[in-house]
């Protein structure tokens, strides 16, 4: 609101032919923009809580009632102080010059208000598509995983009931993680613990075909937050489309580390690619990638970073996320 009534006043200030092209009438009325902008946003802010009740037409309309009736009341007093000294500003009326500023403050303060409205739906627009985006990675969870994961149980009931009933409940608890029922984001170690749950079953399925690294560089923020089902699709798409492709299996490597500036997260695993070819995500490297790039970068700002690609037989996914979050 400041810098739209200063902006006024410069504007004023570069009219051509206009008064306001001397130094002592742009003070002047930089000061009535100024003092006029602080007197209404007190306004507003004092009643925000009021004007909120009501639909959003009737508030914008008792909003731009009150900045009016408050511009010309400023304004009334700044006219008093003017006619103590005998100059009455540019030689008009009280009236005239309350409504006048009046007039001019209803007019900034809605075009202020459709900007703060439009910015406002906007971000809760931003908000339930990232909601809806990890309401996708979940159902994607559901059907699929929990179909394997039962076959793998009925087929290890007679075999081995221990091993059985160790991966019904480690179902259970990455179930328990994956649909909890709060509405909120995660953690880091939410979304490890939640990555462990399922290689746990996966490791079930193939044996030895698949082969687990963790490194983890202590100390790690295990406290930092992040939003929900970042790191186990991606992990889901190292085995599913890298190691359970191969008739060997491979390696699935997944590091975490963290400097000064930074928390970054590697998965590393054996993919059969045809071509080295770094495939980045602006390329298509997958709809899951591409979800979660866009999630972290609303979340950690444009620091975030999401990158995959092609090295040596292996696909590399790294994550970098800026440990100074911003507002």
């Amino acid at each position: 609101m400041l810098g739209l009534a200063e902006l006024i006043a410069v504007v004023l200030a570069l009219v051509p032919g206009g008064e306001g092209a001397t130094w002592a009438h742009f003070v002047s009325t930089s000061a009535l923009s100024l003092w006029l902008a602080i007197s209404v946003s007190a306004v507003l802010c004092v009643s925000r809580q009021w004007l909120s009740r009501w639909p959003v037409r009737a508030g914008s309309v008792l909003a731009l009632v009150a900045t009016g009736a408050m511009a010309a009341f400023a304004a009334g007093a700044v006219y008093a102080l003017y006619a103590v000294t005998g100059r009455p500003p540019l030689g008009m009326g009280p009236w005239r010059f309350a409504l006048d500023s009046a007039a001019v403050a209803v007019l900034i303060t809605a075009l202020a208000l459709r900007y703060f409205y439009v910015g406002d739906r906007w971000i809760a627009q931003v908000n339930a598509n990232a909601r809806a985006e990890a309401d996708a990675l979940q159902a994607r969870i559901r059907p699929h995983f929990l179909f394997n994961s039962m076959n793998l149980i009925a087929s290890l009931v007679r075999r081995d009931p221990v091993v059985a009933e160790q991966a019904v409940l480690d179902l259970s608890d990455l179930f328990r993680a994956a649909l909890d029922a709060g509405e909120g984001g995660s953690t880091l170690q939410q979304e490890v613990e939640l990555a462990r749950r399922y290689l746990s079953i996966e490791s079930l399925r193939m044996g030895d075909r698949l082969q687990i690294d963790w490194r983890l560089r202590e100390p790690l923020p295990w406290s930092l937050p992040m939003p929900r089902l970042v790191l186990q699709p991606l992990v889901e798409n190292a085995v599913l489309h890298g190691v359970s492709r191969l008739p060997e299996g491979g390696r699935v490597e997944l590091e975490l580390r963290v400097d000064a500036h930074a928390l970054y997260i590697r998965i590393d695993n054996p993919a059969p690619a045809t071509k080295p070819e770094v495939a980045t995500l602006q390329s298509g490297a997958g709809h899951a990638q591409r979800s979660i790039a866009w999630r972290l970068t609303y979340a950690f700002g444009p620091g975030a970073r999401l990158e995959g690609g092609w090295d040596g037989g292996r696909y590399r996914c790294e994550i970098v996320l800026p440990l100074s979050r911003p507002e």
